[in-house]
């Protein structure tokens, strides 16, 4: 009697799974080719699938980017607030923010610079309106971290400090990423220079500056 071995039956990628791994190559071809010339034919190649799945996931192409602009928002802001832990004041947060801030446009270089030029506003409203959620969360992130720190500061300092702190993260990010040469902890040391200088007056009287 001849026996022949089972068959091992290829396992079945879980959704999740799948859609990181779509993601993940997503991001990358966007970054490499711009959102107008990138392909879904090319991304579904890549991930090894049917553009018909790619479609079935995401929607359309901008759909896809929108995808990718919304991971890249829940981690950064994962990245930021876990930073922050344990620090012992407002200076060491915000310190630790702004080097987690820029840790992840590190890792993330290729498509930070791609998001920011004005790729998502071509992509379409979606897109743009994704981009714009990442810079309203860090506003509140920074916000909540300042008001922990600095109860007693009037609100509208602290709001307006928010916005300063991602404006000026969000401008030297891309310079920043265009080099090789400068470490996350450095570009934030630059920015620390700028904004604690008006910072401290929330936090310490003139004369003891």
């Amino acid at each position: 009697m001849v026996t022949t071995a089972p068959q091992t039956r290829k396992r079945r990628m879980p959704r999740a799974e799948r859609e990181r791994q779509m993601l993940a190559v997503a991001e990358e071809i966007f970054a490499e080719r711009g959102y107008a010339a990138a392909a879904m034919d090319e991304i579904a190649e890549r991930c090894g699938v049917s553009k018909p799945m790619l479609y079935e996931y995401f929607g359309s192409k901008e759909g896809l980017l929108v995808a990718c602009i919304r991971q890249a928002r829940g981690q950064l802001a994962t990245a930021i607030t876990q930073a922050a832990v344990g620090a012992t004041g407002p200076r060491d947060a915000l310190r630790r923010g702004l080097v987690a801030f820029f840790e992840f446009t590190d890792a993330h270089r290729r498509a930070w610079s791609l998001v920011l030029r004005n790729e998502a506003a071509v992509a379409g409203q979606a897109a743009a309106a994704e981009v714009e959620a990442i810079r309203q969360e860090q506003v509140e992130i920074d916000l909540a971290l300042l008001t922990a720190f600095l109860p007693d500061a009037p609100r509208v300092d602290l709001e307006a400090a928010a916005q300063i702190v991602v404006g000026a993260c969000e401008r030297l990010s891309l310079w920043y990423v265009s080099r090789d040469d400068v470490t996350a902890e450095q570009a934030a040391d630059h920015l620390m220079r700028v904004l604690w200088t008006g910072l401290a007056a929330l936090v310490e009287p003139p004369t003891a500056r």
